[in-house]
């Protein structure tokens, strides 16, 4: 049975399971959900459903979710181990206010955006998995922001709360706010995380853990895969695949790597780029040499590539 209503904006409070990671777009923990719309709610008993229409609004913490359309996936609530299970009110009968359900999975649809005071993403359709803290987001321009760098993504961007692990699938692209550029088919970045509290102090740290959509959010390193392209205000490094830390600003390139600083080239099977000095380091490969391309006074001795 399905029963609709036509709602001006409102708030329901349905409480959610608690975890024990928190992250500044993790909302598998804290307090309740409350939920906005504009137009109807539309509450499928059999499907264990409520749909919000007209634009419709989801808040957990400082973390909002604003959509065209919001779907919350109801399950019952799960009964601690040594306690009897509450009686139900009279006429609930399931009904999503009674209490007696629980949000467990949120979609939303058209004109995505999710974020919090200093974090943002965008998308055309996305789901977060309470259960796993994982949120997964298609359509076009995807994109996730934080102070310190931009991801995008063509395809797929997913971020895995538990781990602080952001992928963009389909020309996906993290730029660095100090002008640092890393491209891939596949792109895997880890945030570090929260800072702690200073030592004498009653400072909480700082919500996020690291998450995109977490202020302490910080890039600790990125893994591509696929037409891997560096690029700094200077060089240039592609390879097959490559990885980048940046607490040591050292990038490598494995496969078919070229190196390139204005018309010098070095081509390679493995390069090592220091992008706090400029310097590429070529290593051979087991079955092929290092070729370069040197223009005089191109470039600086110390940052010329070297073999």
């Amino acid at each position: 049975m399905t029963s609709r209503l036509a709602l001006l904006p409102a708030v329901i409070p349905l409480l959610l399971p608690l975890a024990a990671h928190a992250a500044g777009l993790d909302m598998s923990h804290g307090q309740a959900v409350r939920l906005f719309w504009k137009q109807e709610e539309i509450y499928d008993r059999n499907a264990q459903t409520v749909t919000l229409t007209g634009g419709a609004r989801a808040i957990r913490g400082d973390v909002t979710v604003d959509a065209d359309e919001l779907i919350g996936y109801l399950r019952k609530k799960a009964v601690p181990a040594g306690q009897t299970p509450p009686p139900k009110a009279d006429g609930a009968n399931g009904d999503p206010m009674s209490g007696s359900l629980e949000l467990y999975r949120i979609e939303a649809r058209g004109n995505v955006h999710i974020y919090n005071q200093t974090d943002q993403g965008w998308g055309d359709h996305a789901i977060y998995d309470m259960d796993q803290a994982v949120m997964v987001m298609t359509g076009h321009a995807l994109k996730l922001t934080t102070p310190q760098d931009v991801l995008t993504a063509r395809d797929v961007m997913e971020y895995h709360s538990q781990t602080r692990m952001s992928v963009g699938r389909g020309d996906a692209t993290v730029t660095t706010n100090d002008g640092k550029r890393i491209k891939a088919d596949v792109l895997v970045s880890f945030s570090a995380p929260a800072d702690p509290a200073p030592a004498g102090t009653n400072a909480k740290p700082p919500s996020g853990d690291g998450s995109p959509m977490g202020g302490s959010s910080k890039l600790d390193r990125a893994y591509g895969w696929g037409h891997v392209v560096l690029r700094t205000p200077t060089q240039t490094a592609t390879g097959d695949r490559g990885v980048f830390v940046l607490a040591t600003q050292i990038s490598r390139r494995i496969g078919h790597v070229n190196v390139t600083q204005g018309q010098n080239q070095n081509n390679g099977s493995q390069a090592i780029v220091n992008m706090k000095t400029g310097i590429a380091t070529m290593l051979p490969g087991s079955d092929s040499p290092i070729q370069g391309l040197v223009v005089p006074n191109e470039a600086s001795p110390s940052q010329a590539p070297k073999k």
